[in-house]
């Protein structure tokens, strides 16, 4: 060894160094990065929010403005040409294992730092330091990694300067937007990757963000564990954080047969489940039926459709929007699920005249499908109308 370590520990030992050193990065990237600066979804003390920003400096390099700026551009041009990270557009491969270069690029576009960037922090630390000379924090976490623990020091920093690159730019804004589950039907193609968001802070639950991206909670079912959340909450316990803004939550009741000003909040606030569920209570057992119900050749149609009649974040070329029309022409029941489905969109359209008109486009809605003789159909309008809200 060149020089005498301050510590000499286990392997283990180290492991469970570079696992914490990791994991509080990722805690300062989803805590603050994410749902504070970039979504402004709960406020930090400004001794919390000041540790974050500098241990980013220390072992990411990372300038808030530049992460923040790229992130909401994300948000707001997914799956388009001028997503800085769309695997849908630039392919999976080159987003997981290039989502650093792809960010870097990005973070270099003074058009998108002066447009996404703004409200973040801009004082002298910033301008001088943290802004200026993002290597010198990593050039830092180096030295400091070398003096505590020697040569397995090195290690330990080559593990966080690789943790974030591939879980974050890699794998979330990779993976997160390939493969998994989705709970909520969002026009964008997000997933979440595992129901329990451990590795990275929460940040797995990536569809359920793109759901409700304002909410400083990521996880939306009981069995969804969003460790950046109880992060959260423990900061709040002592007063260290404020959370600003929440996913809402809805229940139905039964019996309820008035549909008013609530009952289109809920819907329409929770317009990605509602969709989510319409296909999958009312557009599926179709599909089924209508598979059993016709030849070979018929069966084959159905399934190219079926991703076509139930997803939002497919936009149907010439020959998908083919596909649907020989499809609906084929099965009637099918026909009226899927005219239905495009009636029920139109609530939440910007083209409804406010709230008012909202409220009569689902009682027609719900009275038409009542009448529909699709018994899918009539069950899915009475669980509308009994829709709330819950108390947050």
């Amino acid at each position: 060894m060149p020089f005498e370590a301050l510590f000499s520990i286990s392997f283990w030992g180290y492991l469970a160094v570079a696992l914490l050193l990791t994991h509080v990065t990722i805690a300062s990237v989803t805590i603050f990065l994410h749902r504070h600066q970039a979504h402004n979804a709960l406020d930090l003390n400004p001794v919390v929010s000041h540790f974050f920003r500098f241990w980013l400096w220390l072992t990411t390099g990372t300038v808030t403005r530049e992460w923040v700026a790229v992130h909401r551009k994300h948000h707001a041009c997914c799956e388009t040409e001028q997503d800085p990270h769309s695997p849908r557009v630039k392919g999976i491969l080159c987003v997981l294992f290039g989502g650093l270069w792809l960010y870097r690029r990005e973070a270099r576009n003074l058009e998108t730092l002066d447009r996404f960037g703004l409200g973040t922090p801009n004082d002298w630390l910033e301008r001088n330091l943290y802004g200026r000379h993002p290597w010198l924090g990593i050039l830092s976490m180096l030295i400091v990694d070398g003096l505590l623990f020697g040569l397995p020091g090195l290690a330990i920093f080559a593990v966080q300067m690789i943790w974030i690159p591939f879980w974050a730019a890699g794998v979330i804004n990779g993976l997160g937007h390939y493969l998994g589950y989705r709970g909520f039907e969002t026009a964008d193609a997000s997933r979440n990757i595992v129901p329990w968001g451990i590795i990275v802070g929460g940040e797995e639950l990536h569809n359920n963000h793109h759901a409700y991206a304002a909410s400083a909670r990521l996880s939306c079912r009981r069995w969804e564990i969003d460790i950046g959340w109880l992060y959260i909450r423990l900061l709040a316990a002592f007063r260290l954080a404020r959370v600003k803004r929440l996913a809402p939550r809805a229940v139905s009741t039964r019996g309820c047969h008035l549909i008013d000003s609530d009952t289109v909040r809920a819907v329409v606030s929770q317009r990605f489940y509602i969709l989510k569920r319409y296909g999958q209570i009312v557009i599926r057992p179709a599909l089924r039926e209508a598979r059993r119900n016709t030849d070979e050749m018929g069966r084959r149609l159905i399934q190219r459709a079926r991703d076509l009649l139930t997803r939002e974040d497919i936009s149907p070329d010439h020959e998908a929007k083919e596909t649907i029309a020989r499809v609906l022409q084929q099965d009637q029941t099918l026909a009226t699920i899927y005219h239905f489905k495009q009636q029920l969109k139109e609530v939440w359209s910007r083209s409804t005249a406010g709230q008012p008109g909202r409220v009569e486009r689902l009682q027609a809605w719900c009275a038409a499908s009542e009448q529909s003789g699709i018994r899918a159909l009539e069950e899915f309008a009475q669980f509308l109308r009994g829709y709330r809200l819950q108390p947050a």
